[in-house]
């Protein structure tokens, strides 16, 4: 049986389809978008909390998503997994906001290798 995990990316504020090579951490550089969506992020959580689509993601592309992630999971509460620079900071907040999840990748590897203080400081700060 295969099983749909939707996942919003976020980017500007708005939920967007980006070429994954084309966002940098330059100001300069503008990525390429596949497609920009005119509905809201608390619009594709809603659509689906409806379909009973758990499980899936919620991407944080550079600055200005808080907001929009906020939406969506107060639209689907423990319906999604948020990722997209979360740290020992942010981490809880996303969870007590509605998170079922938090991705840490980027915050716990470095340099391709885990960083087993950060991964346990953060287990014992958010509690998982």
């Amino acid at each position: 049986i295969m099983k749909f995990r939707p996942c919003i990316d976020i980017h500007e504020g708005i939920v967007k389809q980006i070429v994954g090579s084309t966002l940098t951490e330059s100001n300069n550089d503008k990525p390429i978008e596949n497609f920009v969506s005119t509905k809201s992020t608390s619009d594709y959580a809603k659509l689906y909390k409806d379909n009973n689509l758990y499980g899936g993601h919620i991407i944080m592309l550079g600055p200005n998503c808080e907001q929009a992630t906020m939406d969506a999971l107060q639209s689907f509460p423990n319906g999604f997994h948020v990722g997209g620079g979360i740290n020992n900071e942010n981490a809880k907040k996303y969870l007590d906001s509605g998170a079922s999840h938090v991705i840490v990748t980027s915050y716990v590897f470095i340099d391709g290798k885990i960083d087993f203080n950060r991964l346990i400081e953060l287990s014992q700060l958010i509690g998982k």
